[in-house]
This record gives structure tokens, C-alpha cells and sequence, in this order.
């Protein structure tokens, strides 16, 4: 894959995005896998699920891993937000599965 000042076309750089977007996905996926693993070692309440405190540490370094990046940083607070929410859902739904 070239770098993306030396695409030379429109349909090179559109490949190109479709392969990060592909590994972006099977990365998330490889998250989740911890996401699952987590909750082996958590206490089964929604207090420990929800870890407010480890939820916003994590919001905050994202956010400054998207600064030294040049990204948005309310970008991908928005994004870390959403994705965070939706696994803890999933980590609570595993709890209550086991009681």
C-alpha cells in the first residue's frame, strides 16, 4: 500500500482506506475478545462493570493518543464513548447471565 501522498488515483486511495477500515474492524473484534475475558477477573456487580473510574481514564488517554496523532480529540472521545458504553452493556448482560 502506497503512502497517501503517492496514491495516483481516486480508486487507489479508496482501496486503501478499505484495507485500514478492515483492519480497524478486526482489531475492535480483538478488543471485544479481552472485553469478554474482563469480566473472569471483575466482581459480578454493575458498580465493578461499570468501573466509572477506569471509564474515564480511558476517555481522557484516548484522547490525548488522538492529539499526538493530529485527530480530533472530541472525535474520538465521541467514538471510545459509544464503544465503551456498548461493551460495558455486553460485560453487565454477561453478569447477568451467571446470577
Amino acid at each position: 500500500m502506497r503512502s497517501p501522498q503517492n496514491c495516483t488515483s481516486i480508486e487507489e486511495i479508496r482501496e486503501a482506506i478499505d484495507m485500514i477500515d478492515e483492519k480497524v474492524i478486526t482489531l475492535l473484534g480483538e478488543r471485544y475478545q479481552y472485553v469478554k475475558e474482563v469480566v473472569r477477573f471483575k466482581e459480578p456487580t454493575e458498580e465493578s462493570i461499570i468501573a466509572k473510574g477506569r471509564f474515564n481514564a480511558v476517555i481522557f488517554s484516548r484522547r490525548r493518543m488522538a492529539e499526538e496523532q493530529g485527530l480530533d480529540p472530541d472525535l474520538i472521545e465521541k467514538i471510545y464513548r459509544e464503544l465503551l458504553t456498548h461493551f460495558i452493556d455486553e460485560e453487565l448482560k454477561m453478569i447477568r447471565k451467571k446470577k
